[in-house]
């Protein structure tokens, strides 16, 4: 592995920083976005509860706003249970906007790996085939096994490149799929909140009468 790095020579450095970058943010971006952290089960159930029983201090709603994100956009409904639906709906999607760019924090630098990984990885065996090029501008031809090493030790690069640029592209596309999912599923149990708060009004239906008793009239 050592002897590979050693082939790719000075282009290997920023391809090896890309790749520690990563694994780094993807570890963490994973740790971040558990399901268990960002809807945690059952919260939705509790908070209704507490509405529906009209336990609302202040308080409660602040421990609320610290539990996880969920727990922020109900908060932020609470906040404003007192105004009319159309602001409450308002203030849940505003507040769900920086929750979205809460949670998908580092995922442009993630996708930027993806993107300049290969790039990264070209360039690198650009150089080496310019220095083996010209290499053999000063000294021949030489031994053909000896290009087809310089020219495989060149390819190290663009190898490299795409090994950091695959993974990093995959958990990009993978965070952004389970954040839309969140998004969906908090979105729903704000609308359920919604509703417990201001229940929609039942229209009374008229009752039918019997069409016998209507010509008996």
């Amino acid at each position: 592995m050592l002897e590979l790095v050693k082939a790719g020579g000075w282009p290997m450095i920023p391809l090896l920083l890309l790749s520690a970058v990563a694994i780094a943010i993807i570890v963490e971006r994973a740790w971040t976005l558990r399901r268990s952290a960002v809807i945690p089960p059952s919260l939705g159930d509790e908070v209704r509860a507490w509405a529906a029983r009209g336990k609302l201090d202040p308080s409660h709603i602040e421990s609320l706003r610290r539990t996880s994100p969920l727990g922020s956009l109900l908060a932020a409904a609470l906040d404003v249970r007192a105004r009319p639906r159309d602001l409450v709906r308002e203030r849940i999607e505003d507040v769900g906007r920086h929750l979205v760019h809460r949670m998908e924090r580092y995922l442009n630098t993630l996708g930027t790996i993806a993107a300049s990984g290969p790039l990264l990885g070209l360039f690198g065996t650009v150089v080496g085939m310019i220095q083996m090029f010209l290499a053999i501008g000063d000294g021949g031809l030489g031994d053909v096994n000896q290009l087809a090493a310089g020219i495989g030790k060149a390819l190290v690069c663009t190898a490299t490149g795409m090994i950091v640029a695959i993974p990093a592209l995959m958990a990009h596309r993978w965070f952004r799929g389970r954040i839309a999912e969140y998004i969906v599923a908090m979105e729903h149990e704000a609308m359920l909140l919604l509703d417990t708060i201001e229940p929609r009004p039942v229209t009374a239906v008229a009752p039918v009468r019997p069409a016998a008793a209507t010509a008996a009239g």
